[in-house]
């Protein structure tokens, strides 16, 4: 199967509807199973659609919904909150994305000083370790942009439990070469991986699993299979969850960011918009491939901007609004949030405000809650 991700709403929505009419009806038996980058995914591969919202959650769970029923998406739409518990949590507990990114530019000022982990370390990421799987992985992210999430799981145990590298030089990696790359999802995905993100508790690659679950394409001999979980001095703290703002009215600017490229759909009642930017703000280090599928994101949501509000919609700057207020879609934790101008009308999706206090712990708090959140959503 051809591994390219066109990075446009129309694209997401068709890979949607192929998921919905093949894969997805075997979705709960069959998703832990990697077959590899020349076959159609076990998964619904609709991540790079949802890391920018050219396709939206909400919209995502509703046709799942409907298409099979009867509980027949549970697993699936589980899989979808997943996503939303991430960046609920990350925007609760924001000093694991700051320390992730004082840890990763600490462990690159080691990899220049000592020689030994820099060796690994290129092995790693060259796809040189001699490990079966772990090496077809290495060299497929940063061929395609994409891994199975299953062999992101075991990627990601190898290098920390077998490797004994840095985590957070393995979630750099994930970072600079995911198309679907999130600050939520990929820094507390690592993290849980290392029984960072609940204490304790660590996720670890064996050999029977992935030999089960590739369909017996590997078969990695000398994993560390009784490793114990890292641990930290101090874990990210919980603060409180920031209020959005009130909804604007009048005319507006509207400016977009790579978490957010739907504005059809934005709570915008009341206002005007009367001219649209758009706003690049790159994961550290992305690939040039990464920041190509970014700048298409962006320009197809400028274009449909465009046709949808009937006015001028290009890239800018910081100072671009004249003296309109400047509204945007509310910025998670990461890139777009640290890039936004200051004074921004900053508005919150209905799906996040109802699902982001219940992600403040684990994940089965928002889990518990899913029906519950659905139905307020289609009844709001």
């Amino acid at each position: 199967m051809d591994r390219t991700f066109p990075m446009t709403r129309n694209a997401g929505l068709d890979r949607l509807s192929a998921f919905l009419a093949g894969a997805g009806a075997d979705y709960a038996a069959s998703r832990n199973t990697d077959r590899g980058p020349g076959v159609e995914p076990t998964t619904s591969a609709l991540s790079p659609y949802l890391r920018r919202r050219l396709i939206t959650e909400a919209e995502v769970a509703a046709a799942a919904e409907r298409a099979f029923g009867d509980g027949g998406a549970d697993k699936f739409v589980s899989e979808v909150f997943w996503r939303t518990y991430f960046k609920g949590h990350l925007e609760t507990h924001p000093a694991a994305w700051t320390g992730y990114l004082a840890l990763a530019a600490a462990d690159r000022e080691r990899l220049a000083a000592e020689p030994g982990l820099h060796r690994i370390y290129a092995q790693a990421v060259e796809g040189r370790t001699g490990i079966d799987g772990f090496d077809d992985w290495a060299r497929e992210l940063v061929e395609t942009n994409w891994l199975h999430n299953h062999a992101r799981m075991w990627f990601a145990s190898i290098w920390i439990f077998t490797l004994r590298l840095p985590w957070a030089l393995g979630a750099d990696f994930f970072m600079r070469h995911l198309v679907d790359g999130d600050p939520a999802s990929n820094t507390l995905s690592w993290r849980w991986v290392a029984g960072l993100h609940t204490r304790g508790k660590h996720y670890v690659a064996r050999s029977e699993n992935i030999r089960r679950y590739t369909d017996g394409r590997f078969d990695p001999a000398g994993l560390d299979a009784y490793p114990d979980a890292l641990d930290e001095a101090m874990p990210p703290r919980e603060v409180a969850l920031l209020r959005a703002d009130a909804g604007p009215t009048g005319d507006i600017a509207l400016l977009l960011h790579l978490d957010d490229l739907h504005p059809e759909s934005l709570p915008l009642a009341g206002a005007r918009v009367v001219r649209v930017g758009g706003l690049l703000a790159h994961a550290p280090g992305a690939s040039d491939r990464v920041r190509a599928a970014d700048a298409a994101a962006m320009a197809d949501a400028l274009d449909r901007s465009a046709a949808h509000f009937g006015c001028t919609a290009r890239l800018v700057d910081r100072d671009w609004a004249g003296d309109h207020p400047v509204v945007t879609a509310w910025a998670p934790v990461g890139p777009s949030a640290d890039a936004l101008p200051d004074g921004c009308i900053r508005v919150r999706r209905r799906w996040d405000e109802t699902a982001w206090p219940k992600s403040t712990r684990g994940y089965s708090r928002l889990r518990s809650a899913i029906p519950a959140v659905l139905t307020a959503f289609e009844c709001a």
